[in-house]
């Protein structure tokens, strides 16, 4: 079988939807797909205005089609609604091809925090995107509840999850990074894209003792820098670079309140590290039932009684949240799409 994922969101682009995507691309062989990327890399690029890291594809139909005949695609999956979503969604409609699609970002609170375009507008585009999917696969049960309100069908659920091997806590003797030692203790970090969706600047406001780490980048980094000086602004890391940074700190500090999941909370958690977040959807899902995190409307009394919280039993946590878990139901999802079946090679 050979699965052809179609994504605006890939290398070298840092976000939780490469993470997941590149997981499932790994984990392919094991659920007898071959993979595909239709991505960026195949065609003319522009950067997104405001947001260069993001560069947006001028994807032509005869792109599209000349890919699709080398392919020879047995499922497709959409995973992003952006210039190659909709071209691989035009592809498979104009030729009768069955695809399914995945939910990751609130778009319409995204581009209204920028722009002046009603959600509702954005919500409008997107139930019609997605509508003509075999099914559309979303992270958690509060959010397809909320989509399903919003009109929205055929939904089904695909968790997330982390690397345990690579997301671990610091050996015993091990060395914290070099800009991270002498710093003021506790260290409470973030992990994330510095955008205004984030919600950054209510950790970054916060009065609390130690001091802040920031991991990411992104558009919003000088005017966050501006507002937090001592707080400690590291840049991108990634891999082991990034486990270190989690497995050094005190606290995880998560102040979006739109994430629709929020895989870093997975690894704070499997570095050992508690979280302190809004109780709102995306952590509130993640950390129910649970009692490796705080959440608080007041972030900063969340933040404080997060470093009191069992730093073994967020990894023990951790290590029920497998990548493999969230395999399982992506691949069982592609198949149930198709009807169960294991689907026909195709040069449309």
């Amino acid at each position: 079988m050979k699965l052809l994922i179609a994504s605006d969101a890939w290398h070298p682009q840092v976000n939780g939807v490469v993470r997941s995507l590149e997981q499932m691309v790994r984990r392919a062989p094991e659920h007898g797909f071959d993979t595909a990327l239709l991505s960026v890399a195949d065609f003319r690029s522009l950067p997104l205005p405001g947001y260069s890291e993001i560069r947006l594809a001028l994807a032509g139909r005869d792109r599209v089609a000349e890919r699709w005949a080398k392919e020879r695609p047995s499922h497709v999956h959409i995973a992003t609604e952006g210039p190659i979503g909709f071209a691989a969604r035009r592809h498979c409609l104009a030729n009768g091809l069955p695809f399914t699609t995945s939910y990751h970002t609130r778009f319409p609170e995204y581009l209204a925090a920028r722009l002046p375009v009603p959600e509702a507008w954005s919500y409008a585009y997107l139930r019609r995107f997605h509508g003509a999917a075999r099914g559309t696969m979303v992270s958690t049960t509060s959010l397809q509840a909320e989509l399903e309100a919003r009109g929205f069908t055929h939904l089904m659920r695909w968790t997330r999850g982390v690397d345990t091997e690579r997301f671990r806590p610091a050996a015993p003797g091990e060395l914290p990074p070099a800009d991270l030692a002498g710093l003021p203790r506790p260290l409470f970090l973030y992990v994330g894209r510095l955008a205004v969706e984030k919600n950054l600047a209510a950790f970054l406001s916060l009065d609390l003792p130690g001091t802040k780490i920031v991991v990411g980048d992104g558009p919003d980094r000088a005017r966050l820098q501006a507002l937090a000086p001592d707080a400690r602004f590291l840049g991108t890391r990634t891999g082991a670079a990034l486990a270190s940074v989690y497995a050094a700190c005190d606290a995880f500090v998560f102040p979006s309140l739109t994430d629709t999941f929020g895989i870093v909370l997975l690894e704070a958690m499997a570095c050992g590290l508690p979280i302190a977040a809004f109780p709102v959807p995306g952590p509130n899902d993640v950390l129910s039932g649970t009692r490796v995190g705080i959440l608080d409307q007041d972030l900063r009394a969340a933040a404080l009684a997060a470093l009191r919280l069992s730093r073994p039993e967020c990894r023990q946590e951790a290590l029920r949240r497998g990548w493999d878990v969230s395999a399982d139901q992506f691949f069982g999802n592609i198949i149930e799409a198709h009807g169960g079946e294991r689907g026909t090679r195709n040069a449309a």
